[in-house]
């Protein structure tokens, strides 16, 4: 059991649809009206249906006012790390600080290498995410002398000119699930961001892929709370109902509240483009489950 005691925040991960265009923008507000802490869209740029990520999230930060707003998870393959760091730190001034950056080391390659992007195998693209991670905190640290230098396999700077600093640090977090990039979120991230759908055996695969990441930030000297943890979620609301996230709200509470208390999980994004489910996530079931793991940790 590990809770590494991080404030739960709740979100939505909104699909970036480009007919109707204002959707996933609608969507974002009834987030934000329902108190939700951030929206996510997936990244895909070699998606023709959809609209593209940085520039619906450029569009979400113009109309909202509090919610942050993140890839989930961002398409390095095909999103240079420098000019990426720099649009980050762009909107983040611009937003008041509220961009979060969830990276994604590549899928899809037949479509990547369709749109110019380089297929790589899964230990490079390891090491181009571990390229891309410093180039991106290098473009970020305006207060390190000298240009930024990084001379990379897969991602490459020789002289770049630091800045502009984001309005706050932006957290990085990793789209991780093999052993390799677990390995490198623990040494280097600042979060993990998985999806329950995509997890082998479910929240019973947290323990095994925790450990990884805890036993790779130890090594690297950090502490493994160093390393928030969130996962995407799916699920219905229904006024029954005995399976994981699927049933009524308070249902829902509890589970997410088990999922905090025994895997150290404090970031829950529902997968959902309902706007009645975005209104019960954010009115219901956070204040809910918030309220169950401070009752425990108190306890």
């Amino acid at each position: 059991m590990t809770d590494y005691g991080h404030e739960l925040t709740f979100g939505c991960f909104v699909t970036p649809v480009a007919r109707p265009p204002m959707r996933p923008v609608e969507l974002s507000l009834v987030a934000e009206r329902a108190g939700l802490d951030l929206v996510t869209f997936q990244d895909h740029p070699y998606q023709a249906a959809f609209t593209d990520a940085w520039t619906l999230m450029s569009f979400v930060a113009a109309r909202t006012e509090r919610i942050r707003i993140s890839g989930n998870v961002l398409n390095l393959p095909l999103r240079p790390p420098a000019v990426l760091a720099r649009a980050a730190a762009g909107l983040d001034r611009l937003s008041g600080g509220r961009v979060e950056m969830a990276l994604g080391a590549g899928a899809f390659w037949d479509a990547i290498v369709a749109m110019g992007g380089r297929r790589l195998e899964p230990g490079q693209a390891v090491r181009a995410t571990e390229e891309a991670i410093a180039i991106m905190r290098g473009i970020w640290a305006v207060d390190e002398p000298g240009v930024l230098r990084v001379d990379g396999e897969f991602h490459r700077v020789d002289g770049a000119k630091r800045g502009p600093a984001p309005a706050h640090p932006v957290p990085i977090h990793i789209g991780a699930l093999k052993p390799r990039m677990l390995r490198l979120t623990g040494r280097l991230a600042d979060g993990w961001l998985p999806s329950l759908n995509y997890l082998p055996d479910g929240p019973a695969s947290l323990p095994d892929m925790n450990a990884r990441i805890d036993e790779a930030a130890t090594a690297a000297d950090r502490s493994p709370a160093a390393v928030t943890r969130s996962l995407n979620i799916g699920g219905e609301f229904t006024r029954s109902g005995t399976g994981l996230f699927a049933g009524p709200p308070e249902r829902w509470a509890e589970q997410v509240a088990g999922i905090a208390l025994e895997h150290g999980t404090s970031g829950f994004v529902l997968t959902s483009d309902d706007p009645g489910a975005l209104e019960i996530f954010g009115r219901e079931v956070a204040p809910r489950a918030r309220e169950i793991v401070a009752a425990a940790r108190k306890g």
